[in-house]
C-alpha cells in the first residue's frame, strides 16, 4: 500500500520561505520521477515540480520557477520542496506524488494516490 506523509506547511507573509518534506513509502518498483502538486480553493491540483532519477530535468511550473527548488533522497524515499519569495498566490494544500507518469509536464497518473498534504498560506 502506497503512503505519502507530506510535512512543513505553515503560514508566512509574503517574501518568506518554506521548506516542505515528503515520505513515500509502499512502491515496489524505484519510480523514476516523483513530484510536487498544489491545490487552491474552487481551482483545480496542479503540477508545481517534479523530479527524476534520470538526466533530465528538474521541472518547474512557470509559476515557481526560480523560486522553488525541488531536491530528492532516494535512499530516505523522501522528495523535499523549497519555497522561497512565496507569494500570496502560492496558497494551496501541497502534496507529493512518489510516481509521476510525465515528469516533463508535470502530471500524475489518474490513479495517483495522495497524501493528506501540507497547507500554505501565505499573506500580503
Amino acid at each position: 500500500q502506497v503512503q505519502l506523509r507530506e510535512s512543513g506547511g505553515g503560514s508566512v507573509q509574503a517574501g518568506g520561505s518554506l521548506r516542505l518534506s515528503c515520505t513515500v513509502s509502499g512502491y515496489t518498483y524505484k519510480t523514476y520521477c516523483m513530484g510536487w502538486f498544489r491545490q487552491a480553493p474552487g481551482k483545480e491540483r496542479e503540477g508545481v515540480a517534479s523530479i527524476s532519477i534520470g538526466n533530465d530535468g528538474p521541472y518547474y511550473s512557470d509559476s515557481v520557477k526560480g523560486r522553488f527548488a525541488i531536491s530528492q533522497d532516494r535512499a530516505k524515499n523522501t522528495v523535499s520542496l523549497q519555497m522561497n519569495s512565496l507569494k500570496p498566490e502560492d496558497t494551496a494544500t501541497y502534496y507529493c506524488a512518489g510516481d509521476l507518469f510525465y515528469c516533463a509536464g508535470i502530471k500524475a497518473y489518474s490513479d495517483t494516490p495522495w497524501g493528506q498534504g501540507t497547507q500554505v498560506t501565505v499573506s500580503s
